[in-house]
């Protein structure tokens, strides 16, 4: 693994680590923000399942297990990709709920608000980045088609194996009947000539 992407991975899950544990430890801050998704994911949650859980306390805690677990995947290089994916999709309620600067009317807030929305802007193309990333190895979509070709190749070679064999069969059909066509006409001789000698005095 190249030392840049280990540092650049370590620096982009600290932030995730720290406010994920300090949340889920101690949800009371940020439940009033929470409370903004809850009231609108909630409903879909009791449609999809009763039990899923829907009170802004509990879901800001699963918001920061979910960050501690996939930040400290990220920053030891275990599951890179999809643990990128996990913080991304935990940064954008948490970005969309408690930064919406586009509804503060106070000028001072409002670019405070702005400068915190933009930063987590930031983060998110870092993280879709690093979901992207695969340390060069082949991609799923490049591994995909280059498999696809395989398999492509390999139907091509055996049409053209069952092709050859066909052709050696319907070849090898015409020898025969050839073949048994001579055996007839010599046989057809042969009758003949047994006549023949029978007929001559002996």
């Amino acid at each position: 693994m190249s030392p840049v992407r280990t540092v650049a991975r370590l620096f982009l899950s600290t932030i995730f680590v720290v406010s994920g544990a300090r949340s889920a430890v101690r949800p009371t801050p940020w439940v009033p923000t929470a409370k903004k998704v809850s009231e609108k994911v909630g409903p879909l949650f009791e449609k999809a399942n009763p039990r899923l859980p829907t009170d802004p306390a509990t879901l800001v805690r699963i918001n920061g297990a979910a960050q501690v677990a996939a930040g400290l995947m990220l920053a030891t290089g275990r599951f890179t990709r999809p643990a990128a994916l996990v913080l991304a999709g935990t940064l954008v309620p948490t970005t969309l709920s408690a930064h919406p600067f586009w509804t503060i009317k106070d000028p001072q807030e409002r670019q405070h608000q702005q400068s915190h929305f933009m930063k987590n802007l930031g983060l998110f193309g870092g993280l879709l980045l690093a979901a992207a990333d695969t340390q060069g190895k082949p991609g799923l979509a490049w591994r995909a088609s280059h498999y696809a070709g395989h398999g492509r190749h390999a139907i091509e070679h055996g049409r053209h194996n069952v092709e050859h064999g066909l052709h050696s069969i319907g070849h090898s059909g015409q020898s025969l009947r050839r073949a048994a066509k001579t055996a007839k006409r010599e046989a057809k001789i042969a009758v003949r000539a047994a006549a023949a000698g029978r007929k001559l005095p002996s």
